[in-house]
C-alpha cells in the first residue's frame, strides 16, 4: 500500500473511525484504512479485491481451506463464486467432503472446551467449535459411492476436477460452493484430493476397481494454458496449506500473479508457506514484483464476509 507523505515525510494522519455512522459495510471497511494495524491492511485488501473482481481480463482463483467451508464462511464462498467474480477454485480435499455433506444434512455449533473423549464417545468430531457427527461420514459413503461407480462405467481414468464435477451434480443446495461451481463452470481444482474423507472413500471404492485411475497432472494440464494465456491474473487465498501454494505455484510460469490477497491466522516466523506474506513469493516469481499486494491477518471467518461486502 502507498503511503501519502506529508510536509514531514509522515504518512496520512490516523483518524477515529464511528462504525456507528457507517452507512454501508463498503463505508465501514473504507473508514477502517485510516485506523492503523490490521484495519488499514483490511481496507487495503478491499480495494484490490475490487480491482480483481471488477477486471474482465483478469483470470481470478479463489483459493481457501477445508475448516472454513465446515464453518458458514461456506456461504460467503458460495455467494463469490455464484456472482461470477472467480475462474477457478482451488481447495482441499477436505472442503469438497464437507460442502458435500453439508448440503444434505447440518453441522453444528460447539465449544472448543468440549470434552473431547466424551465426544468420541458420542460419535462426534470436534472441528474447533463445530461439531461434526460421525454419522455424517456415514451419510458421505452413502451418497459418494455411487456416483463413482456411474464414472467408472464411463470412463477408467478422470481429472479430481471432472470427479468434483460429478459430485456436484448429487447437490441441490444453493449454499454450496459446488452447486455453483457446476452452475457457473467453475473448475475446481484439489491438489491433495486424497488427504481427506473423499480419498478414503476412493480408496475404498478402488479396492473392488483397480483400474480407476484419479489423474492428477490432468487438472495442471487444463490450468496451465489458461493461466499463461490469461492478460492478468489474481488470487484471493484463504489460508494456506496445498490450496495456497497451487495457487501462487500455477503462475510461475508466467512470472507471478498480478494482483494477490492473502488472509491469514499464521505466523511467518517459522517458514511455513501458510504463514509467508505476499512480499516473500515476490522472491520465487510466484507474485509480479510490482504486483498489487497485501496480507491480513486475522480469522477468514470474520475478515472474508467483510473483505467480500467492502469489494463487491
Amino acid at each position: 500500500m502507498k503511503v501519502a507523505k506529508g510536509k514531514k515525510g509522515f504518512g496520512f494522519p490516523v483518524v477515529d473511525s464511528n462504525p456507528c455512522m457507517a452507512r454501508s459495510v463498503k463505508e465501514l471497511v473504507t473508514g477502517m484504512g485510516s485506523s492503523g494495524f490490521q484495519a488499514t491492511k483490511l481496507a487495503e485488501a478491499a480495494r484490490i479485491s475490487r480491482e480483481i473482481f471488477s477486471d474482465r481480463e483478469c483470470f481470478t482463483f479463489l483459493s481457501f481451506t477445508a475448516n472454513m467451508v465446515a464453518s458458514g464462511l461456506r456461504g460467503a464462498i458460495a455467494e463469490t463464486i455464484r456472482r461470477g467474480l472467480v475462474d477457478a477454485v482451488v481447495t482441499t480435499g477436505g472442503a469438497i467432503d464437507h460442502d458435500f455433506i453439508k448440503s444434505f444434512e447440518p453441522y453444528f455449533i460447539g465449544d472448543f472446551n468440549a470434552d473431547d473423549a466424551a465426544l468420541h464417545r458420542k460419535g462426534v468430531n470436534r472441528l474447533g467449535n463445530v461439531f461434526i457427527p460421525t454419522a455424517r461420514y456415514e451419510l458421505f459413503e452413502k451418497k459418494v459411492q455411487p456416483v463413482f461407480g456411474r464414472v467408472c462405467k464411463r470412463q477408467k481414468t478422470i481429472a479430481p476436477s471432472r470427479l468434483v464435477a460429478e459430485m456436484a451434480g448429487e447437490i441441490r443446495d444453493k449454499n454450496s460452493f459446488l452447486y455453483w461451481c457446476r452452475q457457473k463452470k467453475v473448475p475446481v481444482y484439489s491438489p491433495c484430493l486424497i488427504d481427506s474423507a473423499l480419498g478414503l472413500q476412493l480408496h475404498f471404492f478402488r479396492q473392488d476397481h483397480p483400474d480407476f485411475i484419479i489423474d492428477e497432472l490432468a487438472d495442471l494440464r487444463e490450468l496451465a494454458p489458461l493461466v499463461l494465456l490469461a492478460k492478468r491474473t489474481g488470487a484471493i487465498v484463504l489460508g494456506g496449506g496445498p490450496s495456497k501454494h497451487f495457487t501462487i505455484a500455477s503462475n510461475i510460469l508466467r512470472g507471478g500473479l498480478d494482483k494477490a490477497v492473502y488472509v491469514t491466522t499464521a505466523s511467518e516466523w517459522d517458514g511455513s508457506l501458510s504463514g509467508a506474506e505476499t512480499r516473500e513469493a515476490k522472491s520465487w516469481g510466484k507474485i509480479k514484483e510490482k504486483a498489487r499486494e497485501v496480507t491480513v491477518h486475522g480469522d477468514a471467518t470474520i475478515l472474508y464476509p467483510l473483505l467480500l461486502a467492502a469489494a463487491t
